[in-house]
């Protein structure tokens, strides 16, 4: 999640306006870029346990470190810290304490990997001083809901009190869910139709590839993406599937109708969050919310609500691909590869497309469904989504040898997918390879997880 946006305060007018403003993403395919963000959990590594904020051992202090030592600049709400800035990227907390890199917009993967591995190359060296750790997975694994702690900032206390009236698992998102995602760029609203319709079609293929949250309490949950499961009951207004992205008439101005259905979280206003959950955001461009009096509702509180939608697949200047379970170091640069290699090769594109165009409503949600609990073994037609997942995996590989960029080593960017072609031959997803070992040599005991998984 991100922090405040930065978005002039210009008033909204009309619909138009909103429209606009997501037509202002498009560029030119030279100046398309890969946005990475990937979250995980942090932990004590004597008892295990999230850190609090406040402490010597706290998320404050981990913040106030990095940014020490490397030149980050710290974003603060009041006087908290929450977040850092440097060159365009942003270190960031999400409801638990989960630490969030949300990388620069960059050209290449092999550039996004330095980036991902200079952030933890970074956070580690802090972190040890502190006897803190850090994990890739799509789920906590080990504590209650009820264990984690709270960051403070305004916009977490309202929807904490929020998620509750709208979805039985809202509060797990918030506190016990990490993922890694991926933000590419559109040339056109033709374009942007076509890379979100194939692109949402094909999340559980992602989901299903990256499914690693199988572990609830200490014990395995009967999902292998438990996280993917966790949606399904977080809010039905403002998560799902997106149906109307099929349709032939989808583009900016209906996904702006979407978004204002959307029920309201907050507005940020001097300095401080104003709780308007439920509240209905065409009201508040027109001044008659009852909280906020002849307050107009500006292209900032577009920006920021913008942020409260969580559909699998999301559109803002960019579109963002969230389908996948946080992970290792190798499955973070992974993720960009599949997407970019998919998304950004007309061939790649037109080919991926043709592999889901056919699939009906019903397939989709089956397959959306289905995934976190099966993986790669759900039946679908005559094969299983294995087999999807293969064909995707090649579409996308000679999607990124197409686009040619190399490295020092002479090697393209299709070098990335080697974790998922992995998973794929073996037929097992890394959720399965953690369930055989808590079943094997750990002997039912979930501790082993932080150690020999943390980053």
């Amino acid at each position: 999640m991100s922090i405040p946006s930065a978005i002039k305060s210009t008033p909204i007018h009309g619909r138009q306006q909103l429209i606009d403003y997501l037509a202002a993403g498009e560029k030119p395919r030279e100046a398309w870029r890969i946005g990475t963000e990937h979250e995980k959990f942090g932990f004590r590594t004597d008892d295990l346990r999230a850190p609090a904020f406040e402490g010597e051992r706290g998320i404050r202090a981990l913040l106030e470190g990095i940014a020490a030592r490397y030149g980050w600049e710290i974003a603060r709400e009041g006087d908290t810290p929450v977040a850092l800035i440097r060159d365009k990227a942003n270190i960031t907390l999400e409801p638990a304490g989960q630490l969030e890199l949300s990388g620069a917009p960059l050209e290449t993967i092999h550039q996004t990997c330095c980036e991902v591995n200079n952030h933890l190359e970074e956070v580690r060296s802090i972190a040890d001083g502190m006897g803190l750790g850090f994990l890739g997975m799509g789920f906590q694994p080990k504590w209650r809901r009820d264990e984690m702690p709270w960051m403070p900032k305004g916009r977490y206390k309202i929807m904490r009190e929020y998620m509750p009236k709208v979805g039985s698992l809202g509060l797990d998102m918030m506190t016990r869910t990490c993922t890694v995602q991926v933000n590419l760029d559109f040339e056109s609203e033709s374009d942007m139709a076509r890379k979100f319709r194939t692109s949402l079609a094909l999340q559980p293929i992602a989901t299903a590839l990256f499914a690693d949250s199988p572990f609830t309490e200490g014990k395995p949950n009967g999902y292998l993406s438990y996280r993917s499961q966790v949606w399904t009951d977080t809010d039905p207004d403002r998560t799902g599937m997106l149906d109307f992205v099929f349709e032939d008439s989808f583009g900016y101005e209906r996904y702006v109708d979407y978004v204002l259905k959307v029920p309201m979280y907050f507005s940020y206003q001097d300095g401080r969050y104003i709780d308007l959950a439920g509240q209905d955001f065409e009201r508040f461009m027109a001044g008659t919310l009852d909280v906020l009096p002849g307050k107009q509702a500006t292209m900032k509180d577009w920006a920021d609500h913008l942020t409260t939608a969580f559909p699998e697949v999301r559109l803002k200047q960019y579109l963002e691909m969230r389908g996948a379970d946080g992970g290792p170091w190798n499955r973070l640069c992974a993720l960009p590869a599949l997407w970019v290699g998919l998304l950004y090769d007309d061939d790649a594109l037109r080919a991926a497309w043709d592999l889901v165009k056919d699939f009906s409503r019903e397939e989709r949600h089956a397959l959306r469904d289905g995934v976190p609990k099966y993986g790669l073994k759900l039946p679908f037609r005559r094969g299983t989504v294995r087999d999807l997942a293969r064909e995707t995996l090649r579409i996308a590989a000679h999607g990124l040898k197409r686009r040619g960029r190399l490295n020092r080593h002479g090697a393209d960017e299709s070098i990335f997918l080697a974790p998922l072609i992995d998973i794929v031959d073996a037929n097992e997803t890394p959720a399965e390879r953690k369930l055989a070992l808590f079943h094997g040599e750990w002997h039912g005991n979930i501790d082993p997880v932080f150690k020999e998984f943390a980053y």
